[in-house]
């Protein structure tokens, strides 16, 4: 079955895919080392950058005041974006692992009796304004250092104003 003749094939074969890839290294090595080329030689492509009177200039942002926005808020859209509160709070007055929030827009920070509230928000003084949930929406953490919520928060203003603008039309 093997003779011979079969093994030198292979081990031609073996020997000259060797070959094809020692030239192949060689060769690549010989176009991309810098060592060959000199020391103004630098590998890449330059990015040229326009400074001076040429350069454009940056966009101004320009910061629209969260009652301005809330008043033009969208109560159907804050609907679709409540599902991802749904997976801790309720609007059916039923604590979770979040108090309920059906009534929660003008309502007094952690006063929802028998809600086990963290450290961090029990120090929270005066009521769930809308501008307050929407400082609390854009990110818990920094709102109130330590709570247990987890959320990492919402950076749309026009998502967090329709969110309470939804959260306005549930009652207690």
């Amino acid at each position: 079955m093997f003779d011979t003749m079969t093994i030198t094939k292979a081990f031609a074969s073996v020997c000259g895919a060797m070959l094809v890839l020692l030239l192949g290294g060689w060769a690549a090595d010989g176009l991309y080392n810098i060592e060959n080329h000199g020391e103004d030689h630098v590998p890449g492509y330059a990015i040229l950058v326009h400074e001076g009177d040429d350069a454009a200039e940056p966009e101004e942002v320009v910061e629209v005041a969260f009652a301005d926005v809330y008043a033009a808020a969208d109560a159907g859209a804050g609907e679709r974006l409540w599902r991802q509160c749904s997976a801790c709070h309720a609007l059916d007055g039923r604590d979770g692992v979040g108090p309920h929030l059906n009534g929660v827009v003008g309502r007094a920070k952690h006063s929802v009796a028998g809600f086990n509230y963290s450290d961090a928000l029990r120090g929270l003084e005066g009521d769930w304004t809308p501008e307050n949930l929407a400082e609390f929406l854009l990110s818990p953490r920094s709102y109130a250092p330590g709570t247990a919520m987890a959320y990492n928060g919402m950076s749309d203003v026009e998502d967090r104003a329709n969110l309470i603008a939804y959260l306005a039309t549930t009652t207690e």
